[in-house]
């Protein structure tokens, strides 16, 4: 029983030595914290995401189960949501500066938002381009502690949270482009 009970325990160390920890923050991200990113808080270590819950959009459902493999910028927005408005050209923005890249930028608006508001919201706005699908009873938005809006989470492509903005931003601009070209490049 010993000898089983130290090869268990050697076994485990190694592959945990093999692995090495995981981390979130990539080397040197604090000296990428300028300007509006001043405001993202990245985490020590990935948060899991509940991959499997089903948002809606206007013909189906999706989960961000569906983006594994990619970094995903996860915006949790609202119609009525003034700095939502105000971001959400910039999110467009993102989203078509980086198209074709393992990167998607997602809007989930979170609450009781009328699907046909949502439609006009987004395209007031120039972003009815955007993957955009519905959370009416704020599932994710809970699971994921969003609890005001506008609140945008950074996800690795194992659907785990590596960083948080809190706010609105402006996620085109050149700051933001480092941080996630630092995420990319570490592969959390």
């Amino acid at each position: 029983m010993r000898k089983l009970l130290s090869a268990l325990v050697y076994t485990a160390a190694l592959l945990g030595a093999i692995s090495g920890p995981v981390q979130a923050a990539p080397d040197g991200i604090e000296e990428l914290l300028t300007g509006e990113m001043r405001k993202l808080q990245v985490l020590e270590d990935p948060k899991a995401l509940d991959t499997g819950l089903l948002w809606e959009d206007g013909g189906g459902t999706a989960s961000l189960g569906d983006y594994a493999g990619k970094w995903v910028v996860l915006n949790f927005w609202a119609v009525w949501c003034a700095p939502c408005r105000e971001e959400m050209p910039t999110l467009a923005a993102l989203q078509a500066a980086r198209e074709g890249e393992d990167f998607a930028v997602v809007t989930l608006a979170s609450g009781p938002n009328a699907p046909e508001k949502v439609a006009q919201f987004l395209e007031e706005e120039g972003a009815a381009a955007l993957p955009h699908f519905r959370d009416p009873k704020s599932a994710q938005a809970r699971g994921a502690a969003v609890f005001g809006l506008p609140v945008t989470l950074i996800v690795d492509p194992e659907g785990r949270e590596v960083a948080r903005l809190i706010g609105g931003a402006d996620w085109n601009a050149e700051e933001a482009h480092a941080v996630y070209d630092a995420f990319m490049a570490e592969g959390s």
